[in-house]
């Protein structure tokens, strides 16, 4: 099993941990090795202790052996982004220094994987606290998107490490979190599954914060499937019938489902992003699923809202103040620079757009009652060659121009995964992004996984990318 340990789903690794044909400790040696491998090209990790990974499978595999068997993540290697408390690894945020040891504590994500006997590979890397959409890090270094061969190019922010990881071979399941799309922008430029959860479905606890009124955390996988199965295991509705959430999830059809197209979210997309998504409707809509045209209202505004700082500025700013004041004299310039426009907004302005943006959420899903879904671009633009992001002006462009489809969801408190369509003009993947009503979780990952039955999974669509070959 050990040599189909990156094209085996989750849980076909489940199976031949129980089979006998693997266990954990096989899989943790070749991930292990897998990194060594690639590690060089890619840069997935801020800590990697393999000798912890090791440890963390031996203990999985003996709870088996002795007849303990504590859900189908037993065993399974997971990488975490390195904002989560994890016992024994320290927490940076991407941050030059270790925050202080109170964000080691470990929250109920942590726990939910932790009482499967879940193995964590390493604390991936992350832009600094959380706030960036491209994933780069001046202080650690920026992952390498693993679709270019040649450039470095952007690998998605904030979670930069979790879809590389996954790509590296040394992890299964990636832990990210979504405050503006920082699950499903990494997913979406690196070619994985992304699940955003809607705002306070999954505890916020044990993470250090960017928005607390936005920050979701999430998972990216390999497949709509694996990322299917660890749903199942941390949301706490699902997890109360596993059995009977993935049951409802491998038997969903493109053609239960009436989805709305909303033609803004393909608006001024880099060559190929758009084109690539239509033909994947096309080929949805030949199988069986409805396609209509949807608008959500006052786009423009949302947009507005977010270019303006969303509730992350406020929110950002006070907690940078009031809990980690010496963190801010070696932050990310490109952080930086937006600080004090950030600390400028008033207490006033802060509730009149918590105001505004439950107005403009409970028109937006008045405006999508009537279709399951909302489908259109994940990300508008092909991931940026660091090099072309090195400068504020550009930097800035490309941080709000991803963003620009992804932070709907979280303004409006929708639910959401992305899946890998196609490969844009410059060979770099396009995610289609499917936007749920909040609370609607459970039928935005039936949708997504009734879409990858017809399209198949980013192997088998896209093909492997380059740096790990």
């Amino acid at each position: 099993m050990t040599d189909r340990w990156e094209t085996a789903s989750v849980a076909e690794l489940a199976r031949a941990i129980r089979d006998g044909a693997t266990s954990s400790a096989e899989l943790a040696e070749a991930a292990i090795a897998n990194h060594e491998a690639r590690d060089a090209a890619l840069a997935a990790y801020k800590t990697w202790e393999p000798d912890r990974f090791r440890a963390e499978a031996r203990v999985a595999d003996d709870a088996l052996a002795a007849g303990i068997d504590l859900g189908p993540l037993q065993g399974i290697p997971i990488s975490v982004k390195d904002l989560f408390g994890v016992r024994g690894y320290p927490t940076f945020a991407g941050s030059p220094r270790e925050l202080p040891p109170e964000w080691r504590h470990e929250g109920p994500v942590i726990r939910a994987l932790r009482g499967q006997l879940a193995v964590f590979s390493g604390k991936t890397h992350t832009v600094q606290f959380a706030f960036g959409a491209l994933g780069t890090n001046p202080h650690w270094g920026t992952p390498c998107n693993p679709w270019d061969a040649d450039a470095h190019r952007a690998p998605g922010g904030s979670s930069a490490g979790a879809g590389v990881s996954l790509w590296e071979g040394s992890a299964a399941l990636a832990l990210g979190t979504d405050t503006a799309g920082s699950v499903r922008m990494p997913a979406s430029m690196t070619g994985t599954v992304g699940i955003k959860t809607t705002q306070g479905r999954w505890s916020i606890e044990g993470i250090s914060p960017l928005s607390p009124s936005l920050d979701t955390p999430g998972v990216l996988a390999r497949s709509v499937a694996d990322a299917a199965l660890a749903f199942s295991v941390i949301d706490p509705e699902a997890s109360s019938d596993p059995d009977g959430f993935m049951a409802d999830v491998e038997t969903a059809q493109a053609g239960d489902f009436r989805i709305g197209v909303c033609e803004t979210f393909f608006d001024a997309c880099d060559p190929g992003i758009a084109e690539g998504v239509r033909d994947a409707l096309a080929e949805l809509e030949a199988s069986g699923a409805r396609l209509v045209r949807v608008e959500i209202p006052d786009l423009d505004e949302v947009d507005a809202i977010f270019r303006t700082g969303g509730l992350s500025a406020f929110e950002f700013a006070s907690f940078m103040r009031d809990v980690l004041p010496d963190f801010l004299a070696d932050i990310d310039p490109m952080v930086g620079s937006r600080f004090d426009k950030m600390a400028a907004m008033t207490a006033a302005d802060y509730q009149g757009r918590i105001r505004r943006m439950d107005a403009l959420s409970r028109a937006a899903h008045a405006a999508i009652a009537d279709v399951h879904a909302v489908v259109g671009p994940t990300v508008p633009i092909t991931p940026p060659k660091i090099a072309d992001v090195k400068e504020p002006k550009p930097y800035m462009a490309a941080n709000l121009m991803a963003a620009r489809n992804t932070t709907v969801a979280n303004l409006l408190a929708m639910s959401a995964v992305t899946i890998p369509v196609a490969l844009d003009a410059a060979g770099m993947p396009v995610g289609l992004q499917i936007t749920a009503a909040g609370g609607a979780d459970e039928r935005a990952i039936a949708i997504a996984r009734s879409f990858e039955r017809v399209l198949g999974t980013a192997r088998e669509r896209l093909g492997v990318p380059p740096r790990t070959r």
